[in-house]
């Protein structure tokens, strides 16, 4: 049976200031009303005998995946929790083994969670002939159909075709300028390596061991000692870390002689960049694509998406860029997109947070929105889901007011538990041991003023967590 793999990695810099290192790309609806990740998954569930799909993910954003696959009715077949990015070799291993353990001749379709496909039946049918190639024990990557020459993706050359499914790979080829880039198209024979592959999950473990037996070994070791958390299965951090990092690439398709290829054209892109945004969208008749409340004036070319919070207005530009989200404006030139990157070193090598999270930030019981920081004092928005609630906690250098908006919020101060209605409110002591609970069928709306010396997330001691936080 076919088993989807999704990979959702990724650390959210290409598209900062909409994606943030703790909201990467793949769980925003850049387009359309669904997130990349759902989308991804939703295309999985439509494939002929696909079992529910597996994601591979980081701890921090476990509660993302699950609340999203919830959202678009999907069963997953498994969260596996990465404890440190390994690259798409380890990755793509734990994954195998647990397929393994629930169906022996497992074939899995690996994907990115963060790509965009327009001609799904396109992919289908790639997915057919690579499951055809998969059956007599290739190893298939799929192929984009180059249309320009993209200096951004690696290549694969074709050889010798398989029957009508497709194509030995000759060799993988890095990166190339431009010119090279204009040769291959000019060629033909080439296409863009996806990062897409599919493949019998055994044949996959059988040739990691052959060519990369560290990575084998050290994922086996820790799929072993990997334990159930919830709805997440937590790998072992040690062994899994003693890993070498290295791709799928490199680690086994351009070191294995059963490589396969299989073209498609089935409007493909991995939204790399904002101006490959830009070049997916629907766009105007002066070629502006636009989110949120814009006004443009004498204005081409470019991609403006304002946050619900302000206008944003533009006059006799061309060819920019213009994402206002609360807390972060970026503003670039069309080309100089892929050099977003640098503004999120330079916030990280100033010690800001810009780069991490937005100021809304979601928990798995809410979320909260930071709308006021000053000396000593911040002031946030906190909503908590119906049935949901906060851990039992304390601060050692914080005190809390609570101020209920709507709702009834069950309040645990020390040794008191009591309810607060709207237009109540109360005082959370510093070092007081509390917990804020929603037991109604209505989300809990509050406004928490924190004053204290030291207002970081980093100051809470978890005593009691429904979610398995530490």
């Amino acid at each position: 049976m076919l088993h989807p793999v999704v990979l959702s990695g990724g650390s959210g810099t290409r598209l900062w200031p909409l994606s943030r290192k703790n909201l990467p790309k793949q769980f925003l609806a850049l387009v359309g009303e669904r997130s990349l990740y759902q989308e991804t998954v939703l295309r999985a569930a439509a494939l002929p005998d696909a079992q529910p799909p597996i994601t591979v993910c980081s701890d921090d954003h476990r509660f993302m995946v699950g609340e999203q696959l919830q959202a678009i009715g999907v069963r997953g077949g498994g969260i596996l929790l990465e404890p440190a990015a390994r690259n798409t070799a380890p990755a793509i291993a734990l994954a195998a083994l647990h397929a393994m353990e629930r169906d022996a001749s497992a074939t899995l379709l690996v994907m990115p969670a963060d790509h965009l496909i327009e001609d799904e039946a396109a992919f289908r049918e790639a997915v057919a002939k690579a499951a055809s190639l998969a059956a007599d024990g290739w190893l298939v990557a799929f192929g984009i159909e180059p249309d320009y020459p993209e200096t951004g993706y690696g290549y694969v050359r074709r050889g010798e075709a398989l029957g009508t499914s497709g194509f030995r790979i000759d060799r993988f080829v890095e990166k190339p300028d431009l010119a090279t880039a204009e040769g291959y198209l000019a060629e033909g024979g080439y296409a863009w390596n996806s990062g897409m592959f599919l493949f019998p999950a055994a044949r996959y473990v059988e040739e990691l061991g052959r060519h990369a037996p560290a990575i084998l070994d050290a994922v086996r070791r820790a799929y072993a000692a990997a334990t159930i958390d919830l709805d997440f299965t937590r790998i072992d951090e040690p062994a899994f870390t003693a890993s070498p990092s290295d791709s799928i690439d490199y680690a086994v398709m351009e070191k294995t002689g059963r490589a396969a290829v299989v073209p498609v054209s089935c409007g493909w892109s991995d939204i790399g960049s904002w101006s490959s945004l830009w070049s997916v969208a629907e766009r105007d008749a002066d070629g502006n694509h636009h989110e949120g409340d814009v006004i443009s004036v004498d204005t081409t070319g470019s991609l403006v998406r304002a946050s619900a919070r302000r206008l944003v207005a533009t006059i006799g530009v061309e060819d920019l860029v213009i994402i206002d989200t609360a807390d972060a404006t970026l503003v670039a030139r069309k080309d100089r997109v892929q050099d977003v990157k640098a503004v999120v070193d330079a916030l990280s090598a100033a010690g800001r947070t810009e780069h991490l999270s937005h100021r809304k930030v979601y928990r798995p019981w809410g979320s909260y929105d930071s709308i006021g920081v000053g000396p000593r004092f911040q002031v946030k928005r906190i909503v908590v889901k119906p049935g949901a609630a906060l851990s039992l906690q304390k601060h050692a250098h914080r005190a809390e007011h609570w101020v209920v908006v709507s709702g009834v919020a069950e309040v645990t101060c020390d040794d008191r538990v009591f309810d607060l209605h709207e237009n109540q409110s109360t005082y959370i002591p510093l070092g007081a041991v509390h917990r804020l609970r929603n037991r109604g069928s209505e989300p809990v709306e509050l406004i928490e003023v924190q004053s204290g010396s030291y207002l970081g997330e980093d100051d809470i001691v978890r005593l009691e967590d429904a979610y398995g936080r530490s």
